[in-house]
């Protein structure tokens, strides 16, 4: 009983939700976050895409934008991370899908814990990356036919436009914790 009760302690959590972020800091993440989901979008519109069939824009550029331009300090949203992360995700997700099509189940299981795996391996993990590994298994028709394909466009392109954003945003601001990146290799 002991032990469950001391199981259950650890979900309290012991410290404080930390202070909300300074308007500036919110602003600028606002700015970076507008600029890379709408420039990647302007450019899936360029190359014709419709709004309903938009390959260049997948939901993992979302959270990627969250670290990116609202924690750019953060371990995660450095470039070596952000590039990385989706890059091997891609591949490992296409990979698992192309080996077993037919077990979307067990695919999607493989493709994130696979991917979070390499991550940690190859020092890239970026939490997104998780998504751009399900994506690449449970996507639509067009997503599984462009195959290995989907590792350059959307997601290298993507996450190129993000990362470029990223600099420029990051660090016009002079408050310095947020200038980026901490680190790229």
């Amino acid at each position: 009983m002991q032990v469950i009760r001391q199981y259950f302690a650890r979900m309290k959590g012991n410290q404080k939700c930390p202070p909300r972020k300074p308007l500036s800091s919110i602003a600028w993440s606002w700015v970076g976050s507008f600029l890379g989901i709408l420039f990647i979008t302007l450019c899936g519109r360029y190359l014709h895409f419709t709004d309903y069939d938009q390959l260049f824009l997948v939901g993992s550029f979302g959270a990627s934008a969250v670290l990116i331009y609202g924690a750019p300090q953060v371990e995660y949203a450095q470039p070596r991370n952000l590039v990385g992360g989706h890059v091997i995700s891609a591949i490992i997700g296409i990979s698992v899908y192309k080996l077993i099509p037919d077990l979307m189940t067990v695919a999607s299981a493989l493709a994130v814990s696979l991917s979070i795996v390499a991550m940690h391996l190859t020092r890239t993990l970026h939490p997104p990356g998780g998504a751009t590994a399900l994506i690449a298994v449970i996507g639509s028709a067009q997503i599984h036919s462009l195959g290995y394909y989907y590792v350059l466009s959307p997601i290298g392109s993507g996450v190129i436009i993000l990362l470029v954003i990223a600099l420029i945003i990051n660090n016009i601001s002079s408050d310095t914790s947020r200038h980026y990146p901490v680190f790229w290799r």
